[in-house]
């Protein structure tokens, strides 16, 4: 009897724990991209604005379903470089200025621990499923609106 209690409450406390560390309390907006061909494209987005937010991240996300992902705002201009640790689900990233330009879009591989960096100062990192931004036909150059 004791092993069978044993082993529910660990089941238990595994699987509350993963509940969780896949749920997110941040805040979401609409934000829109205007891309070359003037079409706005909306993506839902999670807003990371503090170290802590946007050290977590999609850690342990295990899906990230299309039109969604997660916006990392920065308190100054720099170079940012993100990786995939502890991140299963593939993504891409655009790196965006302080005018809301996109500088970059790069693809990143899970759990992968390797720099993602930008190829300008920043102010901004969007995540989004990988393939979405080729998808929509959103690419470099193109404009997040600044109005979050």
């Amino acid at each position: 009897m004791r092993k069978y209690t044993f082993a529910l409450l660990l089941f238990l406390v595994f699987f509350v724990s993963a509940g969780c560390a896949s749920k997110s309390k941040l805040p979401v907006k609409k934000l829109t991209i205007l891309n070359s061909e003037g079409k706005a494209i909306h993506v839902k987005a999670e807003i990371a604005s503090t170290f802590e937010e946007r050290k977590n991240g999609f850690m342990f996300r295990q899906t990230i379903p299309d039109g969604t992902g997660m916006l990392f705002v920065f308190e100054e201009d720099q170079i940012l470089d993100f990786w995939m640790k502890n991140t299963p689900h593939p993504l891409s990233i655009a790196y965006i200025d302080r005018n809301g330009k996109i500088r970059d879009i790069l693809d990143m591989t899970p759990f992968s621990l390797a720099d993602v960096t930008s190829s300008v100062e920043v102010l901004y990192a969007l995540e989004v499923p990988q393939g979405w931004f080729h998808k929509v036909k959103v690419k470099a150059g193109d404009s997040l609106l600044l109005d979050f």
